[in-house]
Formats: structure tokens, sequence, C-alpha cells
């Protein structure tokens, strides 16, 4: 048996307890870490276990030639036959990412919300003047740190990356410690980030709808198990994924796993894949933008004062 297979990838049962903060309230692990059990640990490798596997294809979706420094030595280099949803998922993920990324004029802001093994930020050709953000929690980050040192892994010249804590007291206000503005556009990809309910995804929904531009774009894959938590909503799963989007200021397209393989040339059942893929633009200003035209419209209105008091 492969290691993807002795690990899947589904977070129904191997996430732990999980504690919201008091700021933006996004839920972080309270689990000890252990790296032969430590539940995020072994779901971010079971990913880059697909990943590596997905790279031994005869004709791969994408390369990660740094995923196998995170997978056991004695993992089996089997060619896995089937496609993976995850791995379809993270090739849709990757060249809507680059084409969006290049129609960016100047500075270039990415977020990545991650298992922390995510290696996009190495693998991937991204251009000059690129600020990334990666959100993740922070000792499978560290983790994962070491061994892509250790594997040689560097990121592309120009650009900058920032990681934040999934623990971070206020995640907001430590992106703009680093250099975010919400003024800027920016792309948000969310694939592999530890959630358990739609509450917790909504939590991060009201997070990015604060931070984004007008206009940015947030894409990512929501996992099988937000539709396996409440069995009331499972059948229409993706109408309520469609009103939260909506109602934080997205305009969101449910894309269709089907149809992305057709479009790659791949075969593709999708059995009992419930996971989510998605593109949304963001339709509101962010905070940033209604702070900066607050303080235009009060300048504007004090020099009108000004003005009569001149003319009195």
């Amino acid at each position: 048996m492969g290691f993807a297979q002795a690990f899947p990838v589904t977070y129904t049962n191997i996430l732990p307890s999980l504690l919201c903060n008091s700021k933006r309230k996004l839920c972080v692990s309270t689990a000890k870490f252990n790296p032969d059990n430590d539940p995020l640990l072994l779901s971010a490798t079971a990913s880059a276990s697909l990943r590596y596997h997905e790279s031994l294809r005869p004709e791969p979706l994408f390369l990660d030639p740094y995923a196998g420094c995170f997978v056991p030595d004695n993992t089996p280099e089997d060619v896995i036959q089937d496609l993976h949803p995850y791995c379809l998922a993270a090739k849709f993920i990757d060249d809507k990412l680059l084409h969006t990324v290049s129609l960016i004029d100047g500075l270039k802001q990415l977020v990545f919300l991650t298992d922390g093994m995510d290696t996009r930020p190495y693998r991937l050709q991204l251009p000059t003047s690129t600020i990334i953000f990666d959100i993740s929690p922070e000792i499978v980050f560290k983790f994962a740190a070491e061994k892509l040192k250790d594997a040689g892994a560097k990121m592309p010249k120009g650009c900058i990356f920032y990681h934040i804590p999934l623990e971070s007291s206020d995640m907001e206000q430590a992106m703009q410690f680093k250099g975010y503005s919400g003024s800027r556009p920016s792309i948000w990809v969310l694939q592999g980030f530890p959630m358990m309910t739609l509450a917790n995804f909504e939590e991060v929904l009201s997070m990015i709808g604060s931070l984004a531009m007008k206009g940015s774009l947030f894409l990512g894959e929501l996992p099988a198990c937000l539709a396996e938590t409440d069995t009331e909503i499972k059948s229409n799963i993706r109408q309520r994924v469609d009103k939260l989007f909506m109602s934080n200021g997205f305009r969101v397209e449910i894309i269709n796993y089907e149809g992305i393989a057709e479009s790659y040339g791949k075969d593709f059942a999708s059995g009992h894949n419930n996971s989510i893929l998605f593109a949304a633009e963001q339709l509101l200003h962010s905070d940033d933008q209604m702070e900066s035209w607050r303080q235009e419209f009060q300048r504007i209105e004090d020099d009108g004062d000004e003005d009569g008091f001149e003319e009195l």
C-alpha cells in the first residue's frame, strides 16, 4: 500500500481539536506537536505524497520537485493510476494563479492559506516584484522549511516571502506589519488549509473580505469534510457555499472537476469526491480602500470649511 493510500487526504478524522483566537477567529490547533502522529503534519504529508506520486506519472499534470523531501524514505515509487482530485485542483489553481498574476502591473501580492507544506513559492515561475504571504500552522511550516532548505529549494529571483503563523492573535495586523496592503491587487489561494466546518470557512472569508482590494481573486479547494460534518447541509453544500461567498462580497464560480480534467486531456471519475473547487472575485472595497476614501472625503470637507471661513 502506498503512502497516499495509507493517509488519504481527508480531513474529517485526522484534524485535532481547534481553538479560535480572539481577533479574526481563525481556528488553530491545540494539539501538541509530535512528528510521528501529529494530525496536521500527517495531513500535509499526505497531500505532499499525492504531489510526489503525480510527478512520477509518465505525463504528469505538474511537476513538484520538492514534494519528495516531505514523504518518508520508504515511500514506494509506484505510479498511481487514478487521477486524484487534489492534484487536478492543484493544476487548476497553478494555471489560474500564474495567468492572473501575469496581468498585474507593479507589485504583486500572493496569499497562500496552506497546510504548511505548499511548494508553490518554490516550484512556480513567479514574476519579480512578487510578495508572498504563507498562512499556515507554524510547527508544520517550520518542519517543512528545514526539509526544503536541505533540498536546496530557492525562491524565484526578485520575490519576497513571509510566513504568517496561523496561530497569530491578529492575522490582519500581522500581515500589514509584513507589508501587505489592501489598496493593491492580491491573489488568495486556499488548498490544504485546516478547516473543520463551514463556520471556519466563513471566518476565512470574512478576513479576506476585509483585506482584499476590490477585483482581487480568491481561488482554491474546500475539503470534502465541510460537506460531511452536517447531514442537513450535505445535499445542498454548493448552494450554501455560494450564499456564503455572496454574503461576504464575493462572486464565485464553482468549478467542475470533470470539465477541468477534460480540458487537460485527462480521464477523471469523480466517484465520491465531495471537494469543492472554486474561483471568486472580490466585489467590495477593502478596509484599506474605505479608510483611504474616508480620509480623502475628510480632507475635502476640511478644505471646504476653510474656504467658507475665508469668504466670511
